[in-house]
């Protein structure tokens, strides 16, 4: 979600929609590498953790960093 895109879209919706994409796209693709892919699916993991927090706690600087790093994995 860039910041010129108004399309109703919170981050509480959005950030649940990257934590989705990241589980079940990038991450399993890391994994299939196998021992060489697990630095990085370890990465991803720690990125996760900290969006599921940020999401629980409801601290919206720590959603949108946690957002950003999201977008950030790519596969």
């Amino acid at each position: 979600m860039s910041q010129d895109q108004d399309d109703g879209t919170t981050f509480g919706d959005a950030l649940p929609k990257e934590m989705a994409r990241v589980r079940d796209h990038i991450l399993p693709r890391y994994v299939e590498i196998g021992p060489a892919g697990m630095f990085g699916a370890a990465m991803i993991r720690a990125n996760l953790d900290a969006a599921a927090r940020a999401l629980a706690s409801g601290d919206v600087v720590a959603m949108i960093a946690a957002y950003r790093s999201l977008q950030e994995c790519m596969g």
